[in-house]
């Protein structure tokens, strides 16, 4: 990444643009373009094949798509030891219900906001760990797009679209994110408001999961920890649990408007 990063800027100076410049010719951001230059970053396709046209490359840029690729396959598997399970059953799932107090489902996450998430953590992670899980959280969202896809469903609170991790844009791109995502006829998105009187959540997040041809399951995560829940009894209760939490919520119509006004606001 680092060497396809260092033929960029190269190409980027010999044609005379900055940064920004190029960024705005090909409709990417100067931090985006900043952070491909010094290998930070994992260019997409479509980017390196704009760059090569734009910066007459002559081919040299289009060149390293399948290493690239084949790059970002390998890392793909390399989830957290303690995420694997949940991620396996996820690959499989028919239908996947989320109900998220502190930040969108990873499934429904911008590359800025899964950076914004990971560049925090503490302790500090490698360039090349948080490189590995970028790519592996997009990765997994890749099932949203196959077919059959699953039927997803997710309650917001309302707190997590207001934050404001990683600046007003990563916010402004994460909102309109899932503005698209909930017009989607596989996907369901619901606000829980903040001025709700009643929230049946309290306990804190988690997701009901059913893979093809098994049970339910659910998952709870915390504090880089997480637990498979596969009691019937144990997840009967977190079903009923998210029925309450969605009664509760904004219809998604009233949602999405919702996330148009935030979207609005400066």
């Amino acid at each position: 990444m680092r060497a396809v990063g260092k033929q960029v800027k190269l190409l980027r100076e010999r044609a005379g643009f900055t940064q920004k410049e190029l960024g705005d010719r090909l409709g990417y951001s100067e931090d985006l373009v900043s952070s491909l230059e010094r290998g930070r970053r994992t260019p997409q396709a479509e980017f390196l094949v704009a760059a090569d046209e734009l910066l007459g490359a002559g081919g040299l840029l289009k060149a390293t798509i399948e290493d690239i690729e084949k790059a970002k396959a390998k890392a793909r598997v390399r989830h957290p030891a303690w995420f694997k399970d949940y991620a396996r059953l996820e690959s499989s799932a028919v239908e996947i219900n989320f109900y998220s107090t502190l930040a969108p489902p990873g499934l429904l996450q911008t590359e800025d906001f899964i950076r914004t998430l990971l560049n925090g953590r503490q302790p500090l992670l490698s360039e090349e760990t948080i490189e590995q899980r970028v790519v592996s959280r997009l990765a997994r969202q890749e099932i949203l797009t196959g077919w059959p896809p699953p039927m997803v469903t997710a309650v917001i609170d309302e707190s997590v679209l207001r934050r404001k991790l990683g600046g007003l844009k990563v916010r402004q791109g994460q909102l309109e994110h899932l503005s698209k995502l909930g017009r989607l006829r596989n996907i369901t998105l619901q606000v829980l408001p903040l001025d709700c009187e009643e929230n049946s959540g309290v306990d804190g997040p988690f997701i009901l999961l059913t893979p093809k041809g098994k049970a339910q399951v659910a998952y709870l995560e915390v504090q880089g920890a997480g637990q498979l829940i596969t009691d019937p009894e144990e997840v009967r209760i977190l079903a009923a649990r998210y029925g309450s939490i969605r009664g509760q919520a904004l219809t998604p119509s009233e949602s999405l408007a919702l996330m148009q006004e935030l979207l609005g606001e400066r």
